[in-house]
């Protein structure tokens, strides 16, 4: 299964439909990290939720929440409604990460190789690194924009509220509001590409640390002093249900091992 004869059947296979292959990769990591964390987004959203409700007064007194803290509230779910409702709405989620992370990544990548090219040592200058995250990033968005809608407006399920945005706005609704969710996602990209390419190859080159999980996962850690420093500043900058640092690290470790399973190069 693992033998001589696959392997160099895979590497025939992808190098014959490379972009196909890493967009595929891209779009399957993703959906890993989307499973793997969406349960802390929907935690964020049931929390901001019952903030609101808990502030309305019942005969004279405020109604205490009913849940308080992340854990509290994931257990409420599983204990009073159904394990897998921690996964309730995934789908849209994952259908924009297909689209987004599958775009950009393949994008960053062909702009990295073909067209703003590395240097003559191999090094991808900063700021190449800088243009060529912040483009995939916009333009990955602008292209998810209509599942960004469908994650808010779902209700009956992803066909009705596509047909639903459409019969109100028509094509163009899909893109409502595109304008700041491209900026952000230009920026996000940049913070996330950016970092990761130049720290791992900084490792690759400066230290004897080899192109392995360890160095893929301190390309996302070397910012922070250890783990807890990194949950530390995650918090305080976006806030603990809404952290991208989880995120982020489950998508690179499994995008990286995706890669090497297939016999496509490390990113």
């Amino acid at each position: 299964r693992g033998g001589p004869e696959n392997q160099s059947s895979l590497l025939q296979e992808n190098s014959r439909w490379p972009r196909v292959s890493k967009f595929t990769l891209s779009a399957c990591a993703a959906t890993v990290a989307e499973l793997v964390t969406f349960p802390l987004d929907l935690t964020k959203t049931r929390l901001q939720i019952q903030g609101e409700g808990g502030s309305r007064q019942h005969g004279g007194s405020v109604q205490p929440p009913k849940h308080r803290g992340m854990l509290s509230t994931a257990l409420g779910i599983v204990r009073e409604e159904w394990p897998l409702n921690l996964w309730q709405g995934v789908t849209p989620a994952i259908y924009r990460h297909i689209v987004y992370s599958g775009g950009r990544m393949l994008a960053y990548e062909q702009l990295r190789e073909s067209v703003l090219g590395r240097s003559e040592d191999g090094i991808f200058p900063v700021w190449k690194a800088v243009i060529g995250s912040m483009i995939p990033g916009a333009l990955g968005q602008f292209i998810a924009s209509p599942t960004d809608l469908v994650k808010v407006q779902i209700i009956h399920g992803v066909y009705h509220a596509f047909t639903k945005i459409i019969a109100e706005g028509g094509i163009r609704g899909l893109w409502a509001g595109w304008v700041p969710s491209v900026q952000r996602a230009a920026l996000v990209n940049l913070g996330d590409l950016l970092t990761y390419d130049t720290v791992k190859h900084s490792l690759l080159t400066n230290t004897s640390i080899p192109d392995n999980s360890i160095c893929h996962g301190l390309a996302r850690g070397l910012l922070y002093k250890s783990s807890t420093d990194c949950l530390a500043q995650s918090v305080r900058k976006e806030g603990f249900f809404y952290c991208r640092a989880p995120w982020s690290l489950t998508f690179w470790l499994t995008f990286e091992q995706m890669r090497r399973a297939m016999g496509i190069s490390s990113f």
